[in-house]
């Protein structure tokens, strides 16, 4: 199966896979907000740096931690104000300083035309390699800018209909079995819990779980099991205690286990570390059965939107996931999750300090704001 599915990808369909992708706004400039620019107005970028506070110590297989920087990014244009996100997590390896270094190579005040996104977000990838959190915050913040300007939602742009939009996972971090349980009360009314798992105590964690709830559940192992035989007695355990799917299970550079284990697995195996971005699809197919797409790994919305119709057509699973973050990030990665078979878009609900109102969760299901651009009012006085 590998090999004939990496024979397919030689023969170029990866290539033009993500083509369609990129969103063609030349029909949708209404007259009157074009006629709004005025010759004189230019992209004028602005950056402060956040750390956000989390309510509970959020816990990995290899690593834990209260709090997460951000980068809080604005792109104005003339009356216009859009605003972008990048979180930054230690394993991303960026931080205030990495992205404050970047930002200040840019020169978004060469452009007068926010509409041809193309050519701005094209500059922004080529100042400088690796960025991707950085990168994209501006993403966000050209998408947030561009809706504005257009009056309407991305996920209307893109042709996405918000009544599909799914239900969004919880997140319960590796802890205790009596904390975890604790987590689980705390997150009734979800419709489908995420479970971090991967620091040897998954099956009590995992009956921890059953012993408050019979929702639904997905792990997230985060590279943490070795040995695929190990690994698939863990899949077929968590596919007793109604578990829908298995998130980077193994190291990201142990493909060939990877790929037995998706073989043999009756759940689907998704990938997270183990894809960044659209180059990385090739290493991926073949391999897992799925991706977990973040918009801070793959540089912004328009490169998820790019690796979503890649995985679709090879015929993937598509997740979108999330940081912790602000209801900005959140909410502009849920302006895809109409597109997607599943979606964790609970990072904004992990934090105690949040900066802006955007997407809602009720009854478990996300909900999308119908304000323009990536649906986002600021409620913070923090100045970007």
């Amino acid at each position: 199966m590998q090999t004939n599915r990496r024979n397919f990808l030689k023969a170029g369909l990866l290539t033009g896979a993500g083509v369609a992708a990129a969103p063609v706004l030349q029909s949708c400039r209404s007259t009157e907000k074009r006629n709004n620019m005025k010759p004189g107005d230019r992209l004028e970028f602005s950056f402060q740096p956040y750390e956000l506070q989390l309510k509970h110590v959020f816990t990995l297989a290899s690593s834990s931690r209260t709090t997460t920087p951000v980068m809080l990014t604005k792109i104005r244009f003339g009356d216009y104000v859009g605003y972008g996100e990048a979180s930054m997590p230690p394993y991303l390896g960026e931080s205030h300083e990495t992205a404050a270094a970047f930002y200040r190579k840019l020169n978004l005040t060469q452009f007068n035309d926010p509409m041809r996104m193309e050519e701005i977000i094209d500059y922004v990838d080529n100042i400088a390699p690796g960025n991707h959190a950085a990168k994209c915050s501006i993403d966000i913040a050209l998408h947030d800018l561009v809706g504005k300007m257009l009056d309407e939602p991305w996920y209307r742009l893109w042709g996405f209909s918000k009544e599909k939009a799914p239900s969004t996972s919880f997140t319960i971090g590796i802890d205790t079995p009596e904390v975890v349980k604790e987590k689980t009360r705390e997150a009734a009314g979800f419709n489908i819990l995420k479970i971090k798992l991967g620091r040897g105590t998954d099956r009590e964690i995992i009956k921890a779980v059953r012993s408050v709830t019979d929702v639904p559940v997905c792990v997230d192992v985060n590279q943490g099991w070795e040995d695929k035989q190990e690994a698939l007695d863990m899949v077929h355990f968590l596919n007793e205690n109604g578990c829908v799917f298995v998130e980077q299970p193994m190291p990201k550079d142990q493909p060939d286990d990877v790929a037995w284990l998706t073989e043999n697995s009756p759940l689907p195996i998704m990938a997270d570390e183990a894809v960044q971005d659209l180059a990385d699809m090739k290493k991926i197919y073949g391999v897992y059965s799925g991706v977990n797409i973040k918009l801070e790994k793959c540089g912004g919305l328009r490169h998820a939107h790019m690796m979503m119709n890649t995985a679709r057509t090879l015929d993937m699973k598509v997740m979108i996931g999330c940081m912790t973050a602000t209801s900005c990030a959140v909410t502009a990665g849920a302006q895809l999750s109409p597109f997607v078979d599943w979606a964790d878009l609970d990072g904004n609900l992990l934090i105690k300090n949040d900066v802006f109102e955007g997407l809602k969760v009720e009854k478990g299901k996300i909900v999308l704001p119908d304000a323009p651009g990536i649906g986002i009012q600021k409620v913070s006085d923090i100045d970007i």
